[in-house]
């Protein structure tokens, strides 16, 4: 299986700026695509962009477009979110998952077979 460990999380002022990473190992070669999604108290857990593992295509929710933009280093196993122009309603825990298969939709997440534990971001008014 596939593990994934997320960091670089915390408070942050309002129009403020916040790398992720999320660090992937195991069984590298069954990921089609990585995603990152948040969840905010009381909220369902929501796609935020996603990137295709070996290709690069990337997606991007209508709400971070423009501010957060994805990355990945294939030789280190390293997916990263930069997030730009930080707003109070970006506050959630952030998670990196890994889809192991082409079909069905980039942005569900139970289309997502592994997933890391989150990090928290907060974003103050």
């Amino acid at each position: 299986q596939v593990q994934l460990v997320e960091s670089g999380g915390g408070l942050v002022q309002a129009g403020g700026s916040l790398r992720l990473s999320c660090a992937a190992s195991g069984r590298i070669s069954s990921i089609y695509t990585m995603g990152w999604f948040r969840q905010a108290p009381g909220k369902e857990r929501e796609f935020v962009l996603s990137i295709n593992w070996s290709g690069g295509s990337t997606y991007y929710a209508d709400s971070v477009k423009g501010r957060f933009t994805v990355s990945r280093d294939n030789a280190k196993n390293m997916v990263y979110l930069q997030m730009n122009s930080l707003k109070p309603e970006d506050t959630a825990v952030y998670y990196c998952a890994a889809r192991h298969w082409n079909s069905g939709s980039y942005s569900l997440p139970a289309e997502y077979g592994s997933w890391g534990q989150g990090t928290q971001v907060t974003v103050s008014s």
